[in-house]
């Protein structure tokens, strides 16, 4: 090649250089056309969902995905505080009516201890259609399409989305009855069946028939194949939920329980079509992931079109919803914020909710910075935090998000994280005498006092609280949390009329007096050591809190071992009880005390019942005065019996109480219609997003820095022009060499 060629072929390279460098410039994540899109883009912490089926789902990691899906009978209203149930598939709010042990009816201010059963009647909105879907899809004679495959049938289909056909029908109020016999299920994990079979009447017996129908179904079958037969429930008639008329659900629950409204905004009663789970019991759907848990069928505004385990999930508007309107009422805060602009108009807003599954905060947080998502994290309300302690560290940073105009709402919410203990553990558990029992009560205790929640505050403030006294957070009917000088006597006292945690020097007493002196045991000798379980990965964000509870522990002498896994791992362990000490936050499900108190209520125990209770708490007493607490309505009595309720748990110390959080979101400016609420899981359907104001804001906030792709290109010509020169000397050199030869 000659100098020339060497030249051209030297601008070539600088011009790629440069190209190269121009295409490192643009750090967006997304597709070039996607901040002008109506989509949504957000992120989910660390791991996909675990259960979208309805009757399986209980973590906060679904309930973004489950609440924009399905439609349970009601909701809360959107800008009401305090909360209002308001009807969502249901037509109205009903009250219950009461029947006496012979059936007669009861006034409606009867004693709760003659009330047999209370009949809710509710009707249900017609004209509602479910997402279009191949299990509802129909051939020219009226059959469905997809109802009868055999193996090998389907192809190269991996998703429902890869279905030639789809189809819709109406809801009806045997959806409703179906989803609430799905609670008997012997397929999946059922959290809520223990409590649901304490109020259903029927259920308890309800599945027994159905286990046993189920074995005979798969009476010969291979055990551990993913393909089971078809559970289908409607062959089996559930006493306490019916379906009387086309458009009325039924529901009879035993005696009195005022909660039961607020279980008819949970997923767990939404309806399920009796075609879907046909459709996914079909030879090889689990096998290729396709099932209720991650495909779900329901009425709401989105449906899921893509599901990528860990990585990403995409739902997008539901063609055949029905548009519910925006709402035109709400609070002071709503009206002084411009939360009621778009009254009146049809929802949702949104074409589409994209979802990136971050395993790490740094890059999650850099990318909301950067304007690429929208809100941090959909639907959790403690991220806004950092932000905020980011503001008060730095002048520059406090000025970067205010005109970036970050929306960093600051509010109170209604959930709790804690550090609490196994009771079915020998060492830190009840105990299986009565002395062993005294002594693990005052090992608890001393661990509780320990555990300085203050502290954790000020060392970690971007996730500070206020340190929990009782199980209640502050706005539980029922909390003391708000009541000047109130505090646990356990682990807190008055000091010069000041509430002060105890010193170290009180949980070592109590630490002796539990057999272990010293952090020892006072028989053999040998130190104490607990497992701890976390329910993430040690990443480098979350090694520091892991790290401050082992510090905790020792300050009272006693070894944590570590055992930190993913949030689908420690859910197994906690099934199957190896575990003692552990890490758990819960969100309210409703604004009442009861849904605090239950996760201490023996019969909701995790380990043997598969319900809530993770500490697999079990006290005669306190399940006695729980029997009665939850048959009444708000007032002096039941407030009586909550106070003697939370003593107990203070005393027992099966959770060392921990902190609730102050809440705050990470919400971008274009954004509007966001106001964040544990309780209010159906947001997505408000949200709507400025796509211009996102286009502009993104090129501003991204400007692509030149510099280094020019000096890049500049640094290629300058080599090849020396290269191409010292080829040139070596080739007159050579020339040279010839004649002199």
């Amino acid at each position: 090649m000659g100098i020339h060629g060497w030249v051209r072929w030297g601008k070539a390279l600088a011009a790629a250089a440069l190209a190269a460098g121009l295409a490192a410039c643009n750090n967006n994540p997304w597709p070039e056309d996607a901040a002008a899109s109506n989509t949504l883009y957000t992120a989910a912490i660390e791991n996909s969902p675990r259960h979208l089926d309805p009757v399986a789902s209980y973590w906060s990691n679904d309930t973004p995905f489950t609440y924009q899906i399905y439609e349970p009978p009601y909701g809360y209203h959107y800008l009401k505080r305090p909360f209002v149930l308001v009807p969502k598939s249901a037509a109205e709010v009903v009250k219950p009516h009461y029947l006496d042990k012979n059936g007669q009816p009861l006034p409606d201010d009867a004693d709760s201890a003659v009330i047999a059963e209370s009949v809710y009647d509710i009707p249900i909105k017609p004209g509602i259609l479910f997402q279009p879907h191949p299990a509802f899809a129909k051939d020219e004679q009226g059959r469905y399409r997809y109802h009868a495959m055999k193996p090998g049938e389907l192809g190269g289909r991996r998703t429902p989305v890869d279905f030639e056909h789809t189809g819709t029908r109406e809801l009806v109020a045997e959806d409703f009855v179906y989803g609430l016999k799905r609670h008997a299920t012997t397929r999946i994990t059922t959290p809520i069946a223990g409590i649901f079979g304490e109020y259903i009447v029927g259920l308890r017996e309800y599945t027994a028939l159905v286990k046993a129908e189920d074995a005979k179904l798969r009476e010969g079958l291979d055990p551990s194949s993913l393909d089971k037969p078809f559970l289908d429930f409607r062959q089996w008639p559930l006493a306490g939920a019916s379906a009387p008329e086309k458009h009325l659900l039924r529901i009879r629950i035993k005696g009195k329980y005022p909660q039961w409204n607020y279980w008819l905004q949970m997923t767990f009663t939404a309806p399920v079509p009796w075609e879907a789970d046909a459709f996914y019991a079909q030879p090889g759907m689990a096998e290729r992931g396709m099932t209720l848990d991650r495909w779900p069928v329901g009425t709401g505004p989105f449906m899921m079109t893509e599901f990528v385990q860990d990585r990403r999930h995409v739902m997008v508007r539901n063609p055949n919803y029905r548009g519910e309107p925006y709402p035109c009422e709400g609070d002071e805060i709503a009206k002084a914020t411009g939360l009621l602009a778009d009254c009146g108009k049809k929802t949702p807003f949104l074409d589409k909710i994209v979802v990136t599954v971050e395993r790490e905060a740094v890059p999650q947080k850099g990318k909301f910075r950067q304007g690429f998502y929208d809100v941090e994290v959909f639907e959790r309300t403690d991220t806004g935090k950092d932000y905020l302690v980011d503001m008060q560290d730095s002048d520059a940073v406090r000025r970067e998000y205010t005109e970036k105009g970050f929306r960093l709402d600051t509010r109170s919410d209604v959930n709790s994280y804690f550090i609490a203990f196994n009771m079915l553990d020998p060492v830190i558990g009840v105990g299986s005498t009565p002395e062993q029992a005294e002594r693990n009560r005052k090992l608890r205790q001393a661990i509780s006092i320990a555990i300085d929640w203050e502290e954790y505050s000020k060392v970690f403030p971007k996730k500070a609280g206020d340190t929990a006294m009782s199980p209640l957070p502050p706005g539980i009917v029922g909390s003391r949390e708000e009541e000047p000088g109130y505090f646990n006597p356990v682990t807190h006292r008055l000091v010069d009329g000041k509430v002060q945690r105890r010193p170290i020097a009180d949980a070592k007493r109590l630490l002796a007096e539990a057999g272990y002196p010293n952090g020892r045991d006072a028989r053999t000798g040998r130190p104490l050591v607990l497992n701890y379980d976390y329910y993430a990965p040690p990443t480098p964000e979350r090694k520091p809190e892991i790290d401050w509870v082992v510090r905790q522990f020792a300050k009272i002498d006693v070894q944590l071992e570590v055992r930190a896994t993913d949030n689908n791992q420690f859910q197994d362990k906690v099934r199957k009880g190896t575990y003692q000490v552990f890490w758990l936050g819960w969100n309210a499900d409703y604004p009442d005390a009861e849904n605090f108190l239950f996760l201490l209520y023996g019969p909701n125990g995790k380990t043997k019942h598969d319900g809530e209770n993770t500490s697999n708490y079990a006290s005669a007493e306190f399940d006695r005065l729980y029997g009665r607490m939850k048959t009444l309505d708000d007032g002096p009595e039941k407030q009586q019996l909550v106070d003697e309720l939370v003593k107990i748990a203070q005393t027992d110390a099966p959770w060392t109480m921990g902190f609730f959080p102050h809440a705050s979101a990470a919400v971008q400016h274009w954004v509007y219609n966001s106001r964040p609420a544990i309780l209010v899981r159906d947001q997505g359907r408000y949200l709507r997003v400025d796509a211009a104001e996102r286009v502009a804001r993104q090129k501003a906030w991204n400007q692509p820095v030149w510099w280094p792709a020019v000096l890049m290109a500049v640094a290629v010509v300058v080599l090849v022009v020396v290269a191409a020169r010292s080829l040139r000397r070596r080739e007159r050199m050579n020339a040279r060499g010839e004649v002199l030869a």
